[in-house]
């Protein structure tokens, strides 16, 4: 937890105030039971009434000058604690945000969810404890051992005694309840991610009639969970009953010890009602510590999960240099120099030994089979993730030499998922470039071949899409992709796998669009489809995580087989040979 302290930086004048109050507080509290002895000793003992009530006023205004600064320590406690919380979960998202797709991948995006919420959650909690109860609850316990000592040292003495015991106790209920926060964490991490698979895929688990079985692995999970909860439930709910049974039972020998002082004559009624006042100071100071362990032990779990994300590197290294480097016309638009990578250190190669060089303008058509690696390849190119060996070069320079947006400036992606965001149809285009014009995002629509079915909608560009794109089809949330990564005219575009949804029709005037609106454009299309791909200048062919074939169609007919096996799975022999 001390790590994230930091991040109170900015709320120390409410670190210093919010407590300070709450020592005052504390104070008139300690000083109450003090007076009240004063009262009973020269006031009701001896019948005199103005002394009962000029003390009973000073009483009342102590009463009132502690609750004023109980209300000023909450106000700076919620605002250092929600403060702490916005900026913490500012800087997990940004440093998330810089996190590569491997980084993501490892730590899951379920459980990066449950870390920027639940987690953070509960160390502001923690924050609003720290600020109103961690310098109070301990004062007072001291503050009325020490008022008691005053008062008879000998008796005081018991509560000593048994201060190792409920410091036991507290080890015990931590060393304990630690592990398995940690556990209830990750299984609620668990929970997260099914929920978020059931919810996103509602309608193939629907199609499937997979409902019956999907609820069964939701039960099982929760239930799983709910165990744990129990388990760290019933080992938290020892602290409360063992600490007041150590407690109370110091208050028994306290008052039979009491009993034998005032019949000797050592204490006054007075002093015994008081010494009582601080007994049940002390022990309700404590019931406070008992719940503050659970909170600090829940915080300490989750500041533990946090700590973890913000340590993690992001394995995408910034080049923050400028790059002076003039780029001649004759330079490869993009270049792959004995490429390899594999997800991670222990896994098997994706792709193996890749080498190709693509000239600017060119459009490239990428085929093969499922998992031969087409998409990874692309995913390279902009730096989704590094290789693991070779190099690759975008307009003669290594892409680990470019500053990532000037990079990532130059490509326009179209991904196989289409993603759209709540807002409306202008906005989503406009992500490609945010100070685009009408008539640039119209015309980009148009190349996309969206423009046709935007214009026939009520509002037009300014039609609102729903969570996800839902209130569109596929084919039409592909255009929209499309059209946002066209609106930025991208030196290099990539279409991965997306127009798998459109018609043939379609298909064919979006790659005549695209070709007739920029000369210059490298164009990238992944495609299942060799229809879609065999008029490209050039075909890559994946096989096996190796490029099995590299040339024009025709080229490809006569000396791939792996090819000539697609085209004619797919095509009849009069069109495969054209």
């Amino acid at each position: 937890m001390f790590k994230l302290a930091v991040f109170l930086k900015p709320y120390k004048k409410e670190c210093i105030i919010g407590p300070a109050f709450k020592l005052l507080e504390a104070t008139f509290e300690l000083l109450l039971p003090t007076i009240m002895a004063l009262i009973i000793k020269n006031g009701v003992d001896k019948h005199n009434i103005d002394y009962v009530l000029k003390m009973g006023g000073v009483m009342l205004i102590m009463a009132i000058l502690g609750f004023c600064s109980s209300m000023i320590c909450q106000y700076y406690a919620a605002r250092a604690s929600q403060g702490f919380g916005t900026t913490l979960r500012n800087t997990i998202f940004k440093h998330i945000s810089s996190l590569s797709y491997a980084e993501i991948d490892t730590l899951g995006a379920s459980s990066l969810i449950n870390r920027i919420t639940n987690d953070v959650n509960q160390l502001q909690l923690a924050v609003a404890m720290l600020i109103r109860l961690v310098i109070r609850a301990p004062f007072i316990c001291i503050g009325a051992i020490i008022m008691s000592m005053i008062m008879d040292f000998k008796l005081s003495m018991i509560f000593l005694a048994v201060t190792p015991i409920f410091a036991f106790i507290l080890y015990l209920v931590i060393s304990k309840s630690s592990p398995l926060y940690l556990k209830y964490q990750e299984k609620l991490d668990k929970i997260a991610l099914i929920l978020r698979e059931n919810l996103s895929g509602v309608r193939v688990i629907r199609a499937f009639a997979r409902t019956e079985s999907e609820k069964k692995r939701f039960y099982d999970t929760n239930d799983d969970l709910t165990k744990t909860a129990i388990h760290v439930g019933k080992i938290s709910a020892l602290l409360n009953p063992m600490t007041s049974f150590v407690m109370n039972a110091a208050i028994i020998a306290i008052l039979w010890v009491a009993g034998i002082h005032i019949n000797i004559g050592r204490l006054s009624h007075g002093e015994i009602i008081a010494f009582v006042n601080y007994i049940t100071q002390i022990l309700l100071a404590l019931i406070v510590v008992s719940n503050l362990v659970i909170i600090f032990t829940k915080a300490v779990t989750s500041a533990a999960r946090i700590n973890e994300v913000l340590e993690t590197s992001t394995s995408i290294q910034h080049n923050e240099s400028q790059i002076q480097h003039v780029i001649s016309g004759t330079v490869p638009s993009i270049q792959f120099n004995s490429v390899s990578f594999a997800y991670n250190n222990t896994g098997d190669k994706v792709l193996e030994d890749i080498s190709v060089t693509i000239k600017p303008g060119e459009t490239i058509g990428i085929i093969g089979s499922t998992g031969s690696g087409k998409s990874t390849f692309v995913n390279l190119i902009p730096r989704f993730y590094d290789v693991t060996e070779g190099s690759i070069f975008v307009e003669g320079i290594n892409i680990k030499d470019y500053q990532l947006y000037k990079l990532r400036d130059k490509i326009g992606i179209v991904p196989q998922k289409s993603v759209l965001f709540t807002g409306s149809i202008a906005e989503n285009i406009r992500w490609g470039k945010q100070n685009a014009t009408d008539e640039e995002v119209k015309a980009a629509a148009k190349i996309a071949q969206a423009d046709e079915f935007i214009s026939k909608l009520p509002e037009g560009y300014n039609t609102q899409v729903s969570r996800g794109g839902l209130n569109f089809s596929g084919g039409q949330k592909q255009r929209l992709t499309i059209a946002r990564a066209l609106v930025s005219k991208p030196d290099i575009l990539i279409l991965d796998d997306s127009s798998s949804a459109l018609d043939f029709a379609t298909d064919v005037e979006l790659r005549r669009a695209i070709t007739e609106s920029s000369k210059s454009m490298t164009v990238l299309i992944v495609s299942q489809r060799a229809s879609t791909i065999k008029q490209a200048d050039k075909i890559i062919v994946f096989d096996g995580r190796h490029i099995a074939g590299f040339g024009t169609h025709k080229e490809l007919m006569n000396n791939c087989e792996v090819y000539k096996e697609i085209c004619l799975s797919q095509l009849s022999s009069e069109e495969a040979s054209k």
